[in-house]
Parts: structure tokens; C-alpha cells; sequence
């Protein structure tokens, strides 16, 4: 056997030397053979380095005895004939279909055009977007609460779980329910229990990193954070080194737990979000909660999150979503499609202060959560007069203390103050004893560090440079953190994602607002507190900030009125949140509800809204007609018979939404008229009355009609909105409040002008 030249291909042949006089022709023979494997060879190879994944989403699973993954290999087939298997990299075939594959951009146009085929995008990676907060918001411990809760189950698609924490204990808890299909996969590191249920983990592409654990296993702390948060049990004494002490529990701690680990050290992969949908709706959990998702907006079918929550919806589940940490800027909301719902974060009255106190005897308070002690004064040191000169470094890149750019032996040992804010990961790599960050934009929160640290204003970065300047020996310490009430909470924190909805303009996003901000929940102990390397404190809980962190208290909120209402749709369950959420404070929020959407959860209230806007697959069908969707494509996503005309095609203003949202163009003068109907699900006679609370200057705002009257619980009424006339500023709010003498429905009313 002979190996030919700059390739792998053997060529095996007998007899080559048989006769001397033709080993001159043979030779000629194989070189050639040799040649045109190299060439293809080289072909093949780099036709494999331009290849990407990309997800082709296909819509509803096929009906009847159907082999999905034959059907994805003939389509692939089509393209690539016998080489179809070696692109397949995933096919999704238990509650939709599709699959993964691999394709050079030419290959993805061509599929782009097959019979079937919905949408085609990349593969890409989503990132990652409590002892005080459920109380904060009005729902105590001692809370009523019922039997069916612990027939809940929580999908949970994060990082993964860490089972030994406490608050996943199942002491109390009976077999799982009935109606649960999940696995726990059998891993030599992870047991699952009667509180978690069930256990996945997903990795479409087979690369993980150093850090990654190949089990459901959390190394990160973000998916043991937010599930405990969401269903965690209680546990007394709970904090971070002594900050946030208290007794840290979900909203419904007796739910179960059913985890679908989708992210790793370095992100989320579409294919893999998808593949735990697939799964989570087949295997029978009643919400889906993921803290995840894209810094830039897509559409609906072309978004893996988007398309998952619609067949979660199409099969009665509820998918709770972060709006994103892209704030505060206009239209950065990434989660945003009408069946899930999008979740802001708000602050509690917590917060933390860290104090730093220089060699002249001056005090400076500035903000992160200090666990440390340093109790000594400290060298002082300005990032920009210890550049790494030999790692090419110069002192208006240090100023800014960007990783590898300090030299470790002109601040090792010393505090470094840094001109700008950071992870603290330069200096403490560098072998700083601290280091102190001037932040030039407010971010509304603490956060911990691997050293001690504080984060300060420019004011007294300022100040603390010009005492840099003028001693000569010049010194600090930084003290440990103090807790003190926020008494202005809650308010929406700058880094929160706000809207409007960036595809379409008119449906109010994000829906509501929930604790995000210094929130107390189980944690990783392998994973460090500062998610920096190196940083070697051990903790069971850890406080952080996020809309990945709101995102679990909604869950946890659905799920609770899941547990007393178990038959109602995503929709009404939705509607029930929004129509009680607590209003929040335009002056704290200048982005008003595009901020924080309808306000802040209040789960005991949304028990007994009073009337839902309910919605269902079909309502959703006739939007997505109006949103330009050709009834073929629609037919594929939803399996049925769907149709596009005259009578179905409906705007965005007649989908049944709890809230109402109207653009108009350089506030010119402009007339909306909203179709709604809502469903009695509180008493059975009642005669509710229609108020607008607080017009807007320049908007006439009718309903009619203006008073609904039930006489059975399920009866629905229906009325229409009327909006008319010309705003005088960029946006403006109001309400409609439907008020029985119990209940109050309240749904935001949102009017705004787009250039």
C-alpha cells in the first residue's frame, strides 16, 4: 500500500512490479491516479473550510408513519448526493420539524428554494442575557398555594444545574407526574431526583471548551441561578459571604424541575435551543424558561428561540423569555415574538455601596459587592504609568487596564485605578492587590470582582486622580461593601432591553417587568464568583444581576397560576400577568413602557385577573397573514390548512394582546382602531366599566362599547379601541383600565413617532 503524495488517500494495486518493463508505465499510471485524488482532495477541503451550519426550519412535524431523518437526507441528497449523510449534523423530529446541516453559502441559496423548507439561517450562538425578591414584589413565603403545583414542571434551558445544591432538595416529594415522558441521561457525575426530573445536555458541533462539563452538570452558575430562582426550595440563611442573608426560595417550590443544558463557556448555539425545544414540548414539561439570546434582532421563523416558543405555544405551553442586557438604548429587545412572553428587569430595595478611602483621609463611595477585607492602607498606582511596554503596551491603552496591558512588576501588590470599567481581570492577573474603575455611563447594580474593588463616578475618578498627581507616595484601601436600602425601587436599570418590538412596530414589547437586579440564588461551586479564573472564593449562592435573572421569577409567577388554573392557554396566562402587573413610575423611567412594558409582576393578583385576552394558534396565524406570511409557509409551520385571505388576514391591531401599541411617522396625525375581546374568569355575573386613565394631550382615545356585562364564568365580550389625533411628543401613555368594583384590568396604551 502506497500513500500518495500531500494526501491521506491510499491507492492499494497488485502486482505493480510483475514485470520490469512496465514499471515505467505503472509509475506514470500512479502518479497520475496520485494527482487527480491530491486535486480533489484539496477541492473537497476547502470546499469543507467555507462550510457553516445553518438550521432548515420546516415547520410542524409530518403527520402518520413519517421517517423524518430519510426525508432530511434526500433533500441533502439533492445537493451533495452520496456525501448527503456527511452534512446532516442534527435532525428535529419529536414536536417540529427540521434539522442541521453543514453548507457553503451556495448550498443554503439552493435548499433556500426546496418544496417544504420554511426559513434557512446560521447556526449562530445566543448569549446569556432570591432571599429579598419575591417579597419585594408582594408574594410571601406563607403564600397560598395548591396541591397541583407539585405536578408542575419547569423546562429549564440554561447552563445546566448543580443537583446537590440545596435548594433542589427532594426530601417531601413524591414520583414525578403522571404525565412526564422526560429522561435523566445516565452520567457517572449527575443523579437526578424527584425535584429535578429530568436532565439533558446538547452540543451540536461535538467542541467543548476546557472549562465545559460533558453532562447536564452546571460549571457556569448561571442555569443553577435561574432555576432555583425559579423553582428552588427554601433554604434558611442563604447569602453571599454574609450579603443578601435571608431564606432563598423560587416562586413555586414544590414545582419540578426538567433541565435541558444548551449553553456553554462560550455561548448558545440556535441548533442546540432548538433541539431542546423539540424535546422539552415531546417530553411534557408546562412552561419553558430561557435566559438567552441574540444581540440583534430576527425575524420570527428565523430566530431558533422565536420558533421554538411557537410550537411550545401550539402544544399549551408558556415560554418565559429575557428581553436582553443591550439597554438602554431604543429597539434592543431580542426576545420579542407575541406567543412567549418577554420579560425587563426592575430593581429591588437592595443595593450595595463599596467605600474607598485614600492616604490624604478622604472617603469616596463607589459601588460593587466587596467580600473582601483588606485592612491596611496600599500603594496607589494610575493604570496609564504602568503600561506593558514589552508585550507592546503603551500608556493610553493601560489607563484603561485592558487585559495583558499593565506590567505586573510596577503594580503588583499596589491598588490600580483604571479609567474606564471593567471585569478587574487585567489587574488581577497582573498581580494587583485591588483596583478601583471609573464608569463613565450608570449601570444601576453592583457586581463582584475577583479583587478588591469599587466602581466610581467621573466626579470622584476626578478627584482621586488629581490626589494621584499630587503626592508623591500616594495610597488607598478599599473596604468591604455595604447593603442599604434602594428606597427609589423599582425602576427599569439601564442595561435592560428596551423596545419598541423591532419587526413589528405596533405590538408592545417588552410585556412586563420582574426582579433583575442583586438577586440571591443557588450557584456553582466550581464556578467563580466573578466569572474570572483564578478567583478561587467557593460559594453555594451568588448574587447577580441580569434579565437573565427576571426572566425566572416570571417563569416561576406562570407557573404559580399554572398551578391553580392548570387548563388556561400560554395567552390567558400571559394576559393574567400583565393585566395586574403594578404600574411603574414614568419620571424613573423615561422610556416609560417600553422599559417595562404593563409593570412589575405581582403573582398573587394575577391569580385573579378578573378577564383574559385569551389567544390561541389560530389568532396568531391570522397575524402572522398580516405580517406578509404566505399561507403556504404557514401551512408548513403549523401542520394544518391554513389560509391567507380577506377575512383571515389580520392586522396587528386585531391580534387579542393585552396591550396596545400605535407608530405614526414623524407624529403625523393618525387613526388606529384596535378589535379585542376578553374572557370572564372571575365572577360569574359582574359588570365591568371601561376607563382611560389620563389621555395624552392630542388623542381622542373611545371604546365602545364602554361597559361589558357577564353572566357565566368562560363567556366572552368583545369591544374595539379607538385611537385618533396627533401626538406633541415622542411617546406617550396611557391605560385602559376595565374595573368591576374587584377587579381592575389594566392594559398600557403606547402611541410613538418613528422617523
Amino acid at each position: 500500500m502506497y500513500r500518495c503524495p500531500s494526501t491521506t488517500k491510499r491507492i492499494v494495486y497488485h502486482h505493480l512490479m510483475a514485470k520490469q518493463k512496465n514499471s515505467f508505465l505503472w509509475f506514470l499510471l500512479l502518479s497520475l491516479i496520485c494527482s487527480l485524488l491530491s486535486t480533489h482532495s484539496t477541492a473537497a477541503a476547502s470546499e469543507d473550510d467555507v462550510r457553516k451550519e445553518y438550521i432548515v426550519y420546516m415547520g410542524a412535524k409530518p403527520a402518520g408513519d413519517f421517517s423524518v431523518s430519510a426525508s432530511h437526507t434526500n433533500m441533502l441528497r439533492q445537493v451533495f448526493g452520496s456525501r448527503a449523510s456527511t452534512s446532516l449534523v442534527r435532525s428535529y423530529k419529536k414536536s417540529f420539524n427540521g434539522f442541521v446541516a453543514k453548507l457553503t453559502e451556495e448550498e443554503m441559496q439552493q435548499m433556500k428554494g426546496m418544496d417544504g423548507v420554511v426559513s434557512i439561517f446560521p447556526n449562530e450562538k445566543k448569549q446569556l442575557h432570591t432571599t429579598r425578591s419575591w417579597d419585594f414584589v408582594g408574594f410571601p413565603q406563607q403564600v397560598k398555594r395548591t396541591s397541583f403545583e407539585s405536578d408542575i414542571i419547569i423546562g429549564m434551558l440554561d447552563t445546566g444545574i448543580w443537583p446537590e445544591s440545596d435548594s433542589f432538595d427532594d426530601e417531601g416529594f413524591g414520583p414525578p407526574p403522571r404525565k412526564w415522558k422526560g429522561t435523566c441521561h445516565g452520567f457517572s457525575n449527575f443523579t437526578c431526583n424527584n425535584k429535578i426530573i429530568g436532565a439533558k445536555y446538547y452540543r451540536s458541533d461535538g467542541e467543548f471548551g476546557r472549562e465545559d462539563l460533558r453532562s447536564p452538570r452546571d460549571s457556569l452558575g448561571h442555569g443553577t441561578h435561574t432555576a432555583s430562582t425559579a423553582a428552588g426550595g427554601l433554604v434558611s440563611m442563604a447569602s453571599l459571604m454574609g450579603f443578601g442573608l435571608g431564606t432563598a426560595r423560587g416562586g413555586v417550590p414544590s414545582a419540578r424541575i426538567a433541565v435541558y443544558k444548551i449553553c456553554w463557556s462560550d455561548g448558545c448555539h440556535g441548533a442546540d435551543v432548538l433541539a431542546a425545544f423539540d424535546d422539552a414540548i415531546a417530553d411534557g414539561v408546562d412552561i419553558i424558561s430561557i435566559s438567552a439570546g441574540s444581540s440583534t434582532p430576527s425575524n420570527y421563523f428565523e430566530d431558533p428561540i422565536a420558533i421554538g416558543a411557537f410550537h411550545a405555544m401550539k402544544n399549551g405551553i408558556l415560554t418565559s423569555t429575557s428581553a436582553g442586557n443591550e439597554g438602554p438604548r431604543f429597539i434592543s429587545i431580542t426576545n420579542f415574538s407575541p406567543w412567549s412572553l418577554s420579560v425587563a428587569a426592575s430593581t429591588i430595595d437592595r443595593k450595595f455601596f463599596t467605600k474607598v478611602k485614600l492616604g490624604d483621609n478622604k472617603v469616596y463611595k463607589g459601588f460593587s459587592i466587596n467580600t473582601f477585607e483588606l485592612n491596611d492602607m496600599y500603594p496607589l498606582i494610575y493604570g496609564g504609568d504602568a503600561p506593558n511596554t514589552r508585550g507592546g503596551f503603551r500608556g493610553n491603552t493601560s489607563r484603561f487596564c485592558k487585559i495583558k496591558s499593565l506590567n505586573p512588576n510596577l503594580v503588583k501588590g499596589k491598588i490600580v485605578f483604571c479609567d474606564g470599567k471593567g471585569s478587574g481581570k487585567a489587574a488581577f492577573l497582573a498581580g494587583a492587590i485591588g483596583t478601583l474603575m471609573v464608569d463613565k455611563l450608570p449601570k444601576g447594580f453592583s457586581s463582584s470582582f475577583p479583587l478588591p474593588a469599587s466602581r466610581l463616578s467621573v466626579g470622584d475618578g476626578r478627584r482621586i486622580a488629581h490626589y494621584i498627581n499630587s503626592t508623591s507616595d500616594p495610597t488607598a484601601s478599599i473596604l468591604k461593601s455595604i447593603e442599604v436600602n434602594d428606597t427609589l425601587a423599582p425602576y427599569v436599570p439601564p442595561f435592560s432591553s428596551r423596545g419598541p418590538n423591532p419587526i413589528t412596530h405596533d405590538l408592545l414589547k417588552p410585556d412586563l417587568t420582574s426582579p433583575g437586579v442583586h438577586i440571591v440564588a443557588a450557584w456553582s461551586p466550581i464556578s467563580p464568583i466573578s466569572d474570572v479564573k483564578g478567583d478561587n472564593r467557593v460559594a453555594q449562592y451568588n448574587i447577580i444581576t441580569g434579565t437573565s435573572m427576571a426572566c425566572p421569577h416570571a417563569t416561576g409567577a406562570a407557573a404559580y397560576i399554572k398551578s391553580f388554573h392548570p387548563t388556561w392557554s400560554p395567552a390567558a396566562i400571559k394576559s393574567a400577568l400583565m393585566t395586574t402587573a403594578t404600574p411603574m413610575s414614568a419620571k424613573k423611567n423615561p422610556q416609560v413602557e417600553f422599559a417595562y412594558g404593563a409593570g412589575n409582576i405581582d403573582p398573587i393578583k394575577a391569580v385573579h385577573p378578573g378577564l383574559v385576552y385569551d389567544a390561541n394558534e389560530i389568532d396568531f396565524v391570522n397575524f402572522l397573514c398580516g405580517q406578509g406570511y404566505t399561507a403556504k409557509a404557514l401551512r408548513q409551520v403549523t401542520g394544518d390548512h391554513s389560509v391567507c385571505s380577506k377575512a383571515t388576514n389580520g392586522t396587528v391591531w386585531n391580534l387579542n394582546y393585552p396591550s396596545f401599541a400605535l407608530s405614526t411617522f414623524n407624529k403625523e396625525s393618525i387613526v388606529g382602531t384596535f378589535n379585542r375581546s376578553v374572557t370572564n374568569v372571575g365572577l360569574a355575573v359582574s359588570t365591568y366599566k371601561a376607563t382611560i386613565i389620563g389621555a395624552p394631550k392630542g388623542l381622542k382615545i373611545k371604546v365602545k362599547p364602554n361597559i361589558l356585562s357577564f353572566t357565566s364564568i368562560g363567556q366572552k365580550q368583545s369591544f374595539v379601541l379607538k385611537v385618533e389625533g396627533r401626538i406633541v411628543e415622542d411617546i406617550v401613555s396611557t391605560s385602559l383600565v376595565w374595573d368591576n368594583g374587584v377587579h381592575q384590568v389594566r392594559s398600557p396604551i403606547v402611541v410613538y413617532g418613528v422617523e
